[in-house]
């Protein structure tokens, strides 16, 4: 179970947009990530290089969390704000549900939940 100490510094690393920094500090080196229902990613430094790979491919990125963190056990929930801002200038803004699972002060398991069509437009 993690410390909420852990599950703030987690979030404020993320909302700092340091989205790599975030995955390579508190991500177990077996974690896993999945979107809604796709399938999952599997391990910190797949993980990691998947998200430089988004980052490279915006010019830009503000994250914002929205309402408190929950925590209850092994269990933590995240809601979050992604305004991503694309070469061409245009902003798109995507809002998301953060599921966690945490062994120890380490994450093994987040699943997001998002509406993709927030993203097309």
């Amino acid at each position: 179970m993690p410390s909420l100490a852990t599950l703030q510094a987690f979030a404020a690393t993320v909302e700092s947009n340091d989205h790599v920094g975030a995955i390579l500090k508190f991500y177990a080196p077996d974690a896993q990530t999945q979107e809604n229902d796709r399938s999952p990613r599997v391990g910190r430094d797949a993980l990691a290089e998947r998200e430089r790979a988004v980052l490279a491919s915006v010019a830009g990125v503000k994250t914002t969390r929205l309402g408190p963190l929950l925590l209850d056990g092994d269990q933590s929930a995240i809601r979050w704000r992604f305004e991503f801002t694309g070469k061409d200038g245009k902003v798109r803004t995507m809002e998301e549900v953060a599921w966690q699972t945490w062994r120890g002060e380490q994450l093994i398991e987040e699943r997001f939940f998002f509406d993709p069509q927030q993203m097309k437009g």
